[in-house]
């Protein structure tokens, strides 16, 4: 864990910025009540911190919060300081507030404390320097909450970074293999069809002309299914999204070719009829997942 000189020194945060801190002290306490009132209206404007600020810890949270701000400006940076940066790092873990949230209130901070300056303090260098060090010392409380955040990740860990690193490579690179055998296993199926379709096509000129066509169309319709699957899996190798309209689309088109079979049976009405009900339903899935598709898309 770092320490606080080392913490001072990657910010280059000096002793004079320490003495310009707390020459700001004054001005802090002076105006600590409107910072409070300001931070809080933006806290409860938002749906996620205004649900944690809630009636029981209200008051509490307050005088918290105004302790850490008048604590940016007592001129003490040591370790006892880091510690206690580190626990209210700590505590926002444990609520289950958003680091986006303390990055975002830590930007409203910001601007309340520059303005602040710019408002009372009319040498342009001075305000320069005054603005540089509540700067950096912004920035250390943000580093340090932060940190709380990424220790929480490394809890999380399971056995180590590179053991599962490499796990999920390996995983990665299986998934990609099992993709390749799935499509030479479509390239084979679909020649299979072709193969197929050209027996069909003998029965034709061997007189069997309805059963021939209709049969012939339906391998035409399982090998349009197969170069959609086909172009599905090349798409998702290459990177592309996954797309539930082509599986729906390849279920419609074998629907259709039961159709086709079940009037070459000459199936009774009620089997017909269900077939077509069944393929009516499948139409209307597909026309409200490309119509959800499109909207997403133009999101």
């Amino acid at each position: 864990m770092i320490t606080m000189p080392e913490l001072r020194e990657h910010y280059r945060f000096t002793d004079e910025d320490a003495e310009l801190l707390l020459s700001l002290q004054p001005l802090a306490r002076e105006h600590v009540e409107q910072f409070s009132q300001e931070f809080y209206d933006y806290l409860y404007g938002l749906p996620d911190t205004a649900a944690i600020l809630n009636k029981a810890n209200r008051v509490h949270l307050r005088q918290m919060h105004n302790d850490w701000f008048l604590a940016l400006f007592t001129g003490i940076y040591d370790n006892h300081y880091l510690n206690h940066l580190t626990r209210i790092g700590h505590a926002h873990v444990k609520v289950g507030l958003n680091i986006h949230f303390v990055n975002a209130a830590m930007n409203q901070i910001r601007h309340f404390l520059l303005n602040l300056i710019d408002d009372h303090y009319h040498d342009r260098e001075q305000r320069r320097l005054l603005r540089e060090a509540v700067e950096k010392i912004l920035d250390m409380n943000l580093d340090v909450m932060g940190s709380s955040y990424r220790e929480e990740e490394m809890k999380k860990v399971f056995l180590s970074r590179k053991i599962e690193s490499f796990l999920i490579t390996a995983t990665e690179r299986f998934t990609y293999g099992l993709n390749l055998v799935l499509v030479l296993a479509l390239v084979a199926v679909s020649i299979s069809v072709v193969c197929l379709f050209a027996w069909d096509i003998m029965h034709i000129f061997q007189g069997d002309v309805e059963k021939g066509i209709l049969s012939a169309l339906g391998e035409l319709l399982i090998l349009w299914m197969m170069i959609e699957l086909m172009d599905s899996e090349i798409k998702n190798l290459k990177g592309g999204k996954f797309s539930i309209l082509v599986f729906i689309g390849v279920i419609i088109v074998a629907m259709i070719r039961e159709i086709l079979i079940s009037t070459l049976r000459h199936d009774d009405l009620t089997t017909q009829g269900f077939l077509a009900g069944t393929l009516l339903i499948l139409g209307v899935v597909y026309y409200l997942v490309s119509i959800a598709q499109k909207n997403q898309t133009k999101a």
